[in-house]
């Protein structure tokens, strides 16, 4: 087996990351050109800051977006850290002189790619360009008029993001499960800069119209079991369902409650009571 041929057989353990311009179809031919040029100063100028070497970056040209691979002798934790910052920034710097802002969407993932004349193949490869190309991220990136949202594999967040380090903040990421040609994916979406996003199971669109942290609906959940009513005569019995309820603002809705002792249902103001 010649050189190239076991070049192409032995696949590398890499970091693939599909970056894709928003709307990039509504470009003009001129403006697109401009557009493609942004892209690759803001890609390269992070590289440089980042301090990742030219030979450590495979990049192709994808018409509205960039397909890159980073060999596995550059941390991971540099490219969603300070890399990931690098971009936005720069992003941010093109975007200050735009009527119509450049958004980007970014999917990152880690795993097994090989290399030909031609370019990069591979599973790692297809779950990249799935993730950023995705109908979350692309609802997520105009509800929320980002510059940039990143979307990461499930096992990048597990093995890398979750972790944290130096410009990594787990928290500021929110799951979904997103359906792809291969099967349903859980992903991670983060918007630099941002706590993390909210994202609706019914409808990803609805995001940006969410209220405040403070402000939302308090669900609750399933109790633990250590918190559930279970008669003591009777544990093979099914365990009693626990009330559940939705709180907004000060109002309040309840089902299935259950009293054991006098309690006050209703609103404390200063105003006088009426008599009825």
């Amino acid at each position: 087996m010649d050189h190239d041929a076991m070049d192409v057989a032995e696949a590398r353990y890499e970091l693939v990351i599909s970056v894709d311009a928003r709307r990039s179809g509504e470009y003009d031919d001129v403006e697109k050109l401009r557009m493609r040029a942004r892209i690759y100063r803001v890609l390269e100028a992070a590289f440089t800051h980042a301090k990742v070497a030219p030979d450590a970056v495979h990049m192709e040209d994808r018409g509205d977006g960039v397909l890159v691979a980073v060999a596995g002798r550059i941390a991971v934790t540099r490219l969603l850290g300070l890399w990931l910052v690098e971009v936005h920034e720069n992003l941010r710097d093109e975007n200050r002189a735009l009527r119509v802002p450049l958004g980007l969407r970014v999917g990152m993932h880690v795993g097994p790619v090989r290399h030909d004349d031609r370019g990069i193949s591979g599973r790692a490869v297809d779950l990249a360009c799935r993730l950023a190309d995705s109908p979350v991220a692309r609802r997520l990136l105009d509800a929320e008029r980002a510059d940039l949202v990143l979307v990461v594999s499930d096992s990048l967040y597990e093995d890398v993001v979750s972790s944290g380090g130096k410009f990594i903040e787990p928290a500021h990421y929110a799951l979904a499960r997103l359906k792809i040609k291969e099967g349903d994916v859980n992903a991670w979406f983060h918007l630099p800069g941002r706590p993390a996003p909210v994202i609706s199971a019914g409808d990803p669109a609805k995001a940006a119209d969410a209220p405040p942290a403070a402000d939302r609906p308090l669900a609750a959940g399933p109790p633990p079991a250590s918190d559930r009513r279970v008669d003591d005569d009777a544990d093979d019995r099914p365990r009693t369902a626990r009330a559940h309820y939705t709180v907004h603002g000060d109002m309040s809705q309840h089902s299935d409650n259950v009293y054991e002792q006098t309690v006050h249902i209703g609103r404390i103001t200063d105003a006088p009571q009426q008599k009825g």
